[in-house]
């Protein structure tokens, strides 16, 4: 009930503030009831193509197996994707990442063995921990 009432909320704001069309700016979405910044990032990207990255917890989780961010928080990891990557690629890639994710490198059941780039590129903690489990099992 609280989602619905929710969208209903979002859909008369849409209608009343900007004549029923979604605002493409992210500082405007995230203005929006249960709009934060990955939403707005999703969209932006996803319906208006304008470059964005939006961190999930997929990617989250990658850049840090990766070594690519400390991994404290998805600010940092969005900070750091956006650093490390041409802009041209962010709204493919993050799509392109979370699929990997999903497939090769899920937080649950998560195989090395099947996770090239980890393998190839993980950070030395991660692929040392995994191996202690692995022998402890």
């Amino acid at each position: 009930p609280m989602k619905s009432k929710g969208i209903h909320g979002l859909s008369h704001i849409l209608i009343d503030k900007y004549d029923g069309k979604v605002p493409s700016q992210i500082d405007l979405l995230e203005e929006l009831p249960s709009v934060g910044h990955k939403t707005a990032s999703v969209v932006v990207s996803q319906a208006f193509g304008i470059p964005a990255f939006p961190v999930d917890t997929h990617i989250h989780r990658l850049m840090y197996r990766w070594g690519f961010s400390n991994g404290r928080n998805v600010v940092q990891t969005e900070k750091d994707a956006k650093r490390l990557f041409p802009k041209e690629l962010w709204n493919d890639l993050h799509l392109q990442i979370i699929w990997y994710g999903r497939e090769y490198s899920p937080a649950r059941g998560w195989d090395l063995n099947k996770d090239i780039i980890t393998r190839t590129v993980g950070r030395k903690k991660i692929l040392n921990d995994y191996y202690k489990i692995k022998k402890t099992r």
